[in-house]
Order: C-alpha cells, then sequence, then structure tokens
C-alpha cells in the first residue's frame, strides 16, 4: 500500500500546517467517500469554533481538490462540495479580527 502524501504546502506557501487533517483526509481517501465526508464532518463539528483549525480544514479541502481533479473527477467534486460548504460556514460564522484570519490565510 502507498504511503499517505505529504502536504507540501510550507515549502510552496510558507504556511505552516497547525493540524494533521492534511494526513486525515488522505487516510480517509482509502476507505472512500464515506470516510471522507465522516472526517470532515468530525474535524467540522470540533473545531468549528476555532478559527485557525477551521481555516486549515478549509485550505485542505481546497488542496484535494486540485490534486484529485485530474485523477479521480467524483473524489474531487466531494471535497469540493465540502469545501464550498465549510467555505460559508467560515464567511458567515467568523467576524472581526477572525474573519480577517480567514481571509488572509486563504488568500
Amino acid at each position: 500500500m502507498q504511503a499517505v502524501k505529504d502536504w507540501n504546502i510550507e515549502a510552496l506557501t510558507g504556511y505552516t500546517p497547525i493540524t494533521t487533517y492534511y494526513v486525515d483526509f488522505g487516510i480517509a481517501e482509502r476507505f472512500g467517500e464515506t470516510a471522507i465526508r465522516d472526517t470532515y464532518r468530525k474535524a467540522k463539528k470540533e473545531w468549528e469554533n476555532n478559527v485557525e483549525y477551521f481555516t486549515e480544514i478549509v485550505m485542505v479541502l481546497n488542496w484535494k481538490i486540485w490534486e484529485h481533479y485530474e485523477t479521480n473527477r467524483k473524489i474531487a467534486d466531494l471535497y469540493n462540495s465540502l469545501w464550498e460548504e465549510a467555505e460559508d460556514y467560515a464567511m458567515n460564522h467568523f467576524k472581526g479580527e477572525d474573519l480577517d484570519y480567514f481571509l488572509r490565510t486563504t488568500d
């Protein structure tokens, strides 16, 4: 079985990950769409009020869309729908400095 891919975002953008979400979703991918949805739901429920962790969820979902876009359109579409939900939640939930952090970090 192939190892879970590393998230090379730090090398590309300078952003240092603070969670294991990228790896968590990579593991979930091996078990299919239900596992990906479950991973998202659990992470959202636990961290929806923590702007830093929730921002990273949104970033990982976006990264995963592009990771799978050309090779597995079904998984890419799933990640896109989760990303849209998470992005909408963040834009409507976070205010003030938290929203500024979200927008600045995801830009």
